[in-house]
């Protein structure tokens, strides 16, 4: 274990660890679920003044959610970004990514 110099005297050598080390790891679902089985719900943050349109939770391998991403930003005619399991879109936009991806045959939570 690396000595740390604000640690005077503690010893964390048996199963004890220091805060700022040793972070746990972020639960990572790798399970890929078809677009009928997602149980999508929306959420929207101010970000610089600017709304933002979250989408979450996709099960999806990383390629197929950017590939969601591409279309959805092309029929919608916005930004967005890909952020773990979420997908960011610019703007006050929830009716209409609602209808494009109830077309493409994902479900929402009511």
């Amino acid at each position: 274990m690396k000595e740390n110099l604000f640690e005077m005297g503690a010893n964390f050598d048996d199963a004890w660890s220091s805060d700022n080390k040793d972070k746990p790891s972020k639960k990572t679902s790798t399970e890929i679920k078809p677009p009928e089985k997602h149980q999508l719900h929306f959420a929207k943050e101010k970000r610089r003044g600017k709304v933002v349109t979250i989408v979450k939770p996709f099960y999806l391998d990383k390629t197929a959610i950017q590939a969601l991403l591409k279309t959805l930003k092309k029929k919608l005619g916005t930004g967005g970004t890909v952020k773990d399991e979420s997908l960011e879109f610019q703007g006050d936009i929830p009716e209409l990514l609602r209808t494009h991806l109830e077309a493409l045959g994902y479900r929402f939570k009511n």
